[in-house]
């Protein structure tokens, strides 16, 4: 195995005295892990940092070897990790990629998704120039595992007019008229996932609530649901910064 690439850090842990196992994901073999020989030495430590984009050198003699990863530096997004916000986005997408891809599997659409959110809580000046990027992430890695949400049509109805509600059990869109009676069992549909841009506040938590239900209840199971703490302190930081309940 010999693999050369850009890669995003997703997760560093450590490994015997000095080394680290590092998971990266890169834009054609996916998700990757590898030992870093002094992974955890002063030179490397601030370039193991999950959200840092790399250059990396995977090898290994056999299909069965954990490989050898050497990595150097191509863009660090470790400043962000000194703001409560930022740092949270980055800590709970980083850690929602390792757990929930299969390794070694391409999924370049969330690669270049993934780095555009990051690229996006490196350079805006608030959350709100990031936050709806990191719903649309969401979505995206669902739909990429095969829980894609419906939204192009109401399930009940069959119209793709008005649609403000999403059923929690087909994942499905529902217009307004259709879910008007039973509005309190359904999730609500932010118009910004339809009609694009970033969405107001309001618009942009509930659809963290949306988001947040399938995540949990199709992909983050037994050791995986541990990363959900990361997830809910971000959507607290949020809730706290913009004054919403």
């Amino acid at each position: 195995m010999h693999v050369e690439a850009l890669a995003i850090v997703c997760a560093v842990r450590a490994h015997g005295e000095h080394g680290a196992i590092v998971r990266a994901l890169t834009p054609d073999d996916g998700l990757l892990a590898g030992y870093v020989r002094g992974g955890r030495s002063r030179r490397l430590k601030p370039v193991l940092v999950p959200g840092n984009l790399i250059r990396a050198e995977y090898r290994a003699r056999t299909e069965d070897q954990l490989p050898a990863l050497t990595v150097e530096l191509s863009e660090s997004r470790a400043g962000m990790m000194s703001e409560a916000l930022p740092a949270a986005a980055i800590e709970w997408a980083t850690a929602l990629t390792a757990a929930a891809l299969p390794e070694a599997q391409p999924y370049p659409l969330l690669y270049s998704a993934l780095d555009g959110m990051l690229a996006a809580v490196a350079a805006a000046p608030t959350a709100h120039g990031w936050a709806a990027a990191l719903v649309r992430y969401e979505l995206l890695l669902l739909s990429e595992l095969g829980f894609g949400l419906d939204l192009s049509a109401c399930v009940a109805s069959g119209v793709n007019d008005d649609l403000a509600y999403v059923s929690p059990k087909s994942g499905g869109a529902v217009s307004r008229s259709a879910g008007e009676a039973y509005h309190d069992r359904l999730l609500l549909l932010p118009a910004f996932l339809i009609e694009g841009g970033a969405g107001a506040w309001p618009d942009i938590i509930d659809g963290l609530r949306l988001t947040g239900h399938f995540l949990e209840r199709d992909l983050l199971h037994g050791r995986a649901a541990d990363i959900l703490a990361a997830r809910e302190r971000l959507v607290d930081r949020l809730k706290r910064a913009v004054g919403t309940s």
